[in-house]
């Protein structure tokens, strides 16, 4: 994935703008890369933050950079920002996104004048520099900006630094957010909300699909207004999304929350808000009375619920308030060294990465029945791992809920996964082993069905094969209310395949 943060002030904007960045650094772990304009004209730094964080390979730059305006990135893919000249002027240049067309892009950029392009390692182009090529093809910014969404197919939004501001163009159908915040004599842009808070910013606007806006110190313009159809990514407020975050007006906190509490009520038997009356939760409420929060369950017993660190906590604490049943931290991430959630490319390091960040706590694991909450399960081999790891400390079971649906479909517009097919996804392998190599669409549809027999079987498949005790995945219909948005304005493909 990545993000960007941007700054436009009428003083040296550089700390600003490194802090703000720094901020991004939960949504990549690959390039960082800042640009600044100032009386030198554009400035650049881009350093590979694989091994060791944005902030620390940045700190020198910071003392050599000046300028009051600026673009900064975090990236799992291309390096960026990138400097761009061209008969639209200079501008450096930073996206957020995927384009699943590249080579008809990149035809068209040939068909059209474009000579050539810088090609990274295993042949690929830089997406960035794809994405400029597409703007140059205009007469002016705007209208590249606006030609750029057009053309390209998947989500692509855009910061482009210039002398005169900082143009910031959200992706045509808002599957990732901008929001710009502004102080006294700046303004900055930004992909997480949060980003700017410490920073004396303040809430100013929150772009819409499509939008394009131009930043100065002193206030912006809009220069193309938002499109009506929106498809913001749901993964955003179940995982990706930074916790002080708020998309469309919805803190990632707080959703998850209302995700863990709607788990707890399927769990319960009755999946509904307004449930005070409904068997499970006067059995729960009775039994919290006389101190005996196990009697309230129904189906299952735990002892504790838990939250895989970091993301699945807050899913974990809304479930356990909602239940009664305490959270706990029956393991602990070792923060001084993996303080990042992202893990390196090769899969074989990211298992080893995984046991090695998460240490038990005995007390809180042996002779117990546990209850834990992921985000999510992808491949499912860190998962699987995971629970062996909580066996192999004395847990006497372990229930898992994932804090979203099932997912059957690689994500086609933010890269979100490092899977390079579907058939890395645990459930796409079960069910090829449940229906063999020739899977229809009108197949699919019925494995993302909750109530279908061919979703329980799928479930109960998984559920054999990483050894859970028992396995139930959040429902889509419950995610949605979660999050508090209209079905039609979240982007919910990775789990139904709906574009």
């Amino acid at each position: 994935m990545g993000g960007f943060f941007g700054v436009t002030s009428k003083k040296d904007c550089v700390m600003d703008l490194f802090f703000g960045t720094d901020y991004h650094s939960h949504l990549g772990t690959r390039r960082g890369g800042m640009a600044v304009y100032g009386p030198n004209g554009f400035q650049r730094s881009i350093h590979n933050i694989e091994n060791s964080p944005f902030r620390t390979k940045f700190e020198r730059d910071v003392e050599e950079l000046t300028g009051n305006s600026g673009i900064g990135s975090i990236s799992d893919n291309e390096p960026q920002p990138l400097l761009i000249q061209s008969h639209l002027g200079s501008y450096a240049i930073v996206t957020v996104g995927k384009i699943n067309n590249e080579d008809e892009l990149i035809r068209n950029c040939f068909e059209n004048g474009h000579i050539h392009f810088m090609e990274m390692s295993g042949g690929r182009i830089n997406a960035t520099e794809l994405t400029a090529a597409l703007i140059n093809q205009k007469q002016s910014l705007v209208e590249g900006l606006l030609f750029a969404q057009e053309m390209i197919k998947g989500s692509m939004s855009i910061l482009l630094l210039t002398p005169e501001g900082i143009y910031a163009s959200r992706d045509r159908y808002g599957r990732t957010p901008i929001v710009v915040g502004k102080k006294e004599d700046a303004h900055c842009v930004s992909f997480e909300s949060f980003a700017y808070i410490n920073l004396g910013y303040h809430d100013c606007l929150e772009l819409g699909p499509g939008e394009i806006v131009l930043v100065k110190p002193d206030g912006v313009q809009v220069l193309s207004a938002a499109r009506k159809e929106m498809k913001i990514c749901s993964f955003l407020w179940v995982y990706y999304g930074y916790p002080t975050s708020s998309y469309e007006g919805i803190n990632v906190e707080e959703m998850r929350y209302r995700c863990g509490r709607i788990l707890a009520d399927r769990d319960l038997g009755c999946g509904k808000d307004d449930c005070a009356g409904c068997p499970g939760h006067a059995a729960m409420a009775a039994a919290a009375k006389e101190g005996d929060v196990q009697a309230s369950q129904e189906t299952i017993h735990p002892d504790i619920v838990a939250g895989v660190p970091d993301s699945g906590i807050a899913h974990a604490v809304g479930y356990a308030n909602e239940s009664g049943i305490p959270f706990a931290r029956p393991f602990i991430k070792y923060t001084p060294t993996w303080p990042r959630s992202f893990m390196p490319q090769n899969q074989s390091q990211r298992s080893m990465i995984a046991k090695m960040k998460l240490i038990p706590v005995d007390a809180l694991i042996r002779d117990k029945k546990l209850l834990l909450i992921d985000d999510s399960i992808v491949r499912g081999t860190q998962l699987g791992e995971t629970t062996e790891f909580l066996y192999d400390s004395g847990a006497k079971e372990v229930h898992i809920r994932p804090a979203c649906p099932p997912l059957l479909f690689g994500c086609k517009y933010l890269n979100f996964s490092r899977s390079n097919s579907e058939m890395d996804l645990i459930t796409r392998r079960v069910i090829q082993e449940l229906e063999g190599d020739n899977v229809s669409d009108e197949v699919l549809a019925e494995y993302t069905d909750p109530d279908s027999p061919k979703y329980a079987a799928m479930i109960e498949e998984i559920r054999k094969k990483l050894n859970f005790t028992s396995l139930k995945y959040h429902r889509l219909d419950d995610l949605i209310e979660s999050i508090g948005l209209p079905r039609e304005c979240l982007c919910t493909y990775c789990w139904d395949g709906k574009e």
